[in-house]
């Protein structure tokens, strides 16, 4: 089955959370191509990016994990299908 570059956006404000969205993202590791992390102090969140080459129901599925965590807010982009070019 062929697979789709997305771009999961994360915004934690629930701290404690952040232990088990370690563990989501671990599950589903071999499929991210790249992840950035930043604690924004000021206004008490961490915002993180990750980048994952997946099937569509994996990315579903890690997306609907994570959107399940209290505290947390995801939103998933997709590329275009087929376009495997930079």
């Amino acid at each position: 089955m062929a697979t789709r570059i997305a771009l999961i956006g994360i915004i934690v404000e629930n701290p404690e959370a952040t232990e088990r969205l370690n563990a989501i993202l671990h599950e589903y590791s071999k499929y991210v191509v790249g992840r950035m992390g930043v604690p924004y102090r000021e206004r008490g969140v961490a915002i993180i990016s990750i980048i994952i080459d997946a099937e569509n129901n994996v990315i579903s599925a890690l997306s609907g994990k994570l959107g399940q965590l209290d505290g947390v807010q995801i939103k998933t982009m997709y590329a275009k299908a087929g376009d495997a070019s930079v």
